[in-house]
């Protein structure tokens, strides 16, 4: 089995179900959440696309460290603009691993906030935690959609709404 073939097949599979997806994005209901606890639709939205340059990130650091880089998350304001993120961070993430080797995915990579480790991964263990984190949020922006009587995609098979 090729790994690095693997990666590419299911961060191309997933950036194809992510663009169904965003195609049904509601421009009108970027502040909606579920419960005060929740995300926004548009902080989520984005958190998915984000993820898909996620490989760049990985590959090009040996960790990423809260104290010393605070989160903030870009400026999306329309569909248009977060299916163009989708866009160029699919390309990084694709370009990414067009280029990697084995043996670079041998290397360690981390979460942290200063001292405190969240979690460590192999290389490879993180992009495939962040493929699995794509699935993940994206299954969530589909619960957003149903609420709201938004079109949902199948991701796997076809969804209620495409039968």
């Amino acid at each position: 089995m090729d790994i690095i073939d693997t990666l590419q097949k299911e961060l191309r599979s997933e950036y194809e179900t992510t663009k169904k997806f965003l195609e049904h994005y509601p421009d009108t209901k970027n502040d909606w959440k579920p419960h005060k606890k929740s995300m926004d639709m548009k902080t989520l939205a984005v958190h998915v696309v984000e993820i898909f340059a996620w490989p760049q990130t990985i590959m090009d650091t040996e960790f990423l460290d809260f104290a010393v880089t605070p989160y903030s998350q870009p400026e999306i304001k329309t569909k248009a603009e977060l299916q163009q993120k989708l866009e160029n961070d699919y390309k990084k993430g694709a370009e990414t691993l067009k280029n990697v080797t084995l043996a670079q995915l041998d290397g360690t990579w981390d979460i942290r906030q200063g001292a405190m480790v969240f979690q460590k991964w192999s290389k490879y263990g993180a992009i495939r935690h962040s493929l699995n984190q794509i699935t993940h949020h994206r299954a969530q922006l589909g619960v957003y959609y149903r609420l709201n009587d938004i079109f949902v995609p199948g991701s796997y098979g076809p969804s209620a709404d495409e039968r």
